[in-house]
């Protein structure tokens, strides 16, 4: 029994590490970087592309936004997430967003949803927390997105299959199928490629419409680009209903009438010359006609219709409201000797003077005030406010520094310090106000060069360390070390050339030329040049050294 226990823990482990070799194989970020690996990946891309490409008759130009997507998600470490800034492999579960399609794991994007949740609901009671649905953004891109929408499980790009299979001819967590969402402007029409990352191309369909101006017949167009103009001046009627659109056939609403006529303002006083724009202005003139009283004027600025009654006719209420008079429009409302009583500015006392015309005073009356923190009183003129010199001693919302803010009511503002916390980059600190929980991605992005700068890829902010530099598909250009005037021909690469394999062709002193290859940079191991003191010293890896061998005895036969 216990040998065959032993057996079947042998047999679980050896399958685990299958699978994890499997796995490690099919993943984005292998080394498979050889030319059997790039054919395969233009056969791919060739697929999903071969639906919208029969529509457009082999034009392929509108596709390059979303072939750098796949090819990002095919490239070795291009597709990083920038949460956790590690790569993401074919056998993990993703997310896209909608906003920026950048591509993040599951995991993480469902704890950076989480956390951004609880910080924005944190400053919340128990009573309103979960009564408003409070939206998380992108880490990217900031789009936001409500609580509702928190991925909990693991789709394809275009949302159609659930834990989509990993298949290494397809594009990488694709499921295969055409994608069918909707062209963003809506036109009407699905997408045509295969399931892909990034957005969706313009719309490939032709369709037949006329031009802006309806003047020209209709035309068969792309459905992406089907807004044309005829050029053709358009001829609409423009708001000043005199003059027509000389403009060329266009989108949207006719401009405003750029000509200009003599216009009368609104009381018909003066006439100036105007745009046909803004046919309605007012001069600075007051109307001055006789109001219906016959004693006074009218002193409204330019207006138009009839100035109205007398403001001065009927009956009139005296400074403090309670008592109304009927006077002749002549005659002034006199005071009616009974107090005030108008609220003062304070909002708590009344104003204690007579009747009286302009505003009230201030509030004098003593008051026994509250500090604005609570902790002191004071007996004062109502009309002061009454600040202590006691400094609040409660954490901001950042949860490490003071309010440190004189007599403060309790509602601390946000934290103004920086937070200046070093980012998972490792290269740039936090520029935002000092925050609770994790700070945000660092948006910056580096360039990895080959060694002759010509092949560059873009990759997030602290991966240029582990990331390997990409293949170089140019010839190096480094000058021969050895006595050749050209060297072989080989890709860029870093450190040091080849050995050279061309013959060595160098003229012997028989007049033969050396056939062997060439030898001016071969390892030497060198010898003898350390004695050992002792048996108790350890030896020391022999040396090479790159020296110039001399040519060999020719060997070509010739009659003695």
């Amino acid at each position: 029994l216990s040998s065959l226990k032993k057996f079947d823990e042998i047999k679980k482990a050896n399958q685990a590490a299958a699978k994890k070799l499997v796995e490690d194989q099919l993943s984005s970020s292998s080394e498979d970087d050889d030319e059997d690996a790039e054919v395969k990946q233009g056969k791919i891309l060739d697929k999903t592309f071969t639906i919208y490409t029969s529509q457009t008759d082999g034009d392929a130009s509108e596709l390059e936004r979303t072939r750098q997507y796949m090819n990002e998600a095919f490239q070795s470490g291009a597709m990083t997430c920038l949460i956790c800034i590690a790569s993401v492999k074919r056998n993990q579960a993703v997310w896209s967003c909608c906003g920026c399609f950048c591509i993040f794991h599951l995991v993480c994007i469902q704890k950076w949803a989480k956390d951004s949740l609880f910080l924005v609901s944190s400053p919340l009671t128990d009573d309103d927390f979960g009564k408003k649905d409070y939206p998380w953004p992108c880490p990217k891109c900031r789009f936001e997105y409500k609580r509702s929408e928190t991925p909990s499980r693991y789709y394809c790009y275009c949302g159609k299959v659930e834990n989509p299979t990993v298949d290494p001819w397809l594009v990488p967590h694709s499921c295969g199928q055409i994608c069918e969402r909707e062209f963003k402007p809506s036109c009407g029409h699905k997408c045509l490629l295969l399931c892909h990352p990034g957005p969706c191309p313009p719309c490939p369909k032709m369709v037949t419409i006329t031009c802006h101006c309806k003047k020209a017949k209709p035309v068969p167009r792309r459905c992406s680009a089907k807004e044309w103009s005829c050029r053709l001046p358009c001829g609409r009627t423009l708001l000043c209903g005199q003059h027509a659109c000389e403009n060329p056939c266009h989108a949207g609403d006719c401009q405003p009438c750029p000509r200009v006529s003599k216009q009368r303002c609104i009381c018909g006083r003066q006439t100036v010359e105007r745009l046909c724009a803004s046919p309605q202005w007012q001069c600075d003139q007051v109307c001055g006609k006789c109001l219906p009283c016959g004693n006074h004027t009218c002193e409204q600025v330019c207006h138009a219709g009839p100035c109205g009654d007398c403001p001065r006719s009927g009956k009139r209420s005296c400074p403090c409201g309670k008592t109304k008079f009927t006077l002749p429009c002549t005659e002034d409302v006199p005071t009616c000797g009974d107090s005030c009583d108008k609220v003062l500015e304070c909002g708590i006392h009344k104003c204690s003077q007579r009747c009286h015309r302009g505003p009230c005073e201030i509030c004098r009356q003593e008051v026994e005030k509250q500090c604005r923190c609570g902790k002191h009183t004071k007996r004062m003129p109502c009309h002061k406010p009454y600040l202590c010199e006691t400094k609040c001693t409660k954490i901001r919302d950042c949860q490490k520094h003071q309010c440190r803010r004189k007599c403060c009511s309790g509602n601390c503002p946000p934290c103004d310090q920086v937070c200046g916390r070093t980012l998972g980059c490792r290269n740039h600190k936090c520029p935002s106000g000092c925050h609770r929980g994790s700070c945000n991605p660092c948006p910056e992005t580096v360039d990895v060069k080959c060694n002759c700068g010509k092949t560059v890829i873009k990759v997030p902010c602290g991966r240029e360390r582990t990331i390997k530099p990409p293949k170089c598909k140019q010839l190096c250009s480094r000058p021969p070390t050895c006595h050749h005037p050209t060297q072989e021909k080989h890709y860029c690469h870093f450190g040091r050339c080849p050995p050279c394999r061309q013959p060595c062709q160098k003229t012997l002193t028989c007049g033969h030329l050396c056939p062997v290859s060439c030898h001016d940079e071969a390892l030497v191991k060198q010898t003898g040049l350390h004695q050992s003191a002792g048996p108790w010293e350890q030896p020391s890896e022999p040396a090479f050294i790159q020296t110039a061998l001399p040519c060999p005895p020719c060997e070509v036969p010739i009659p003695v």
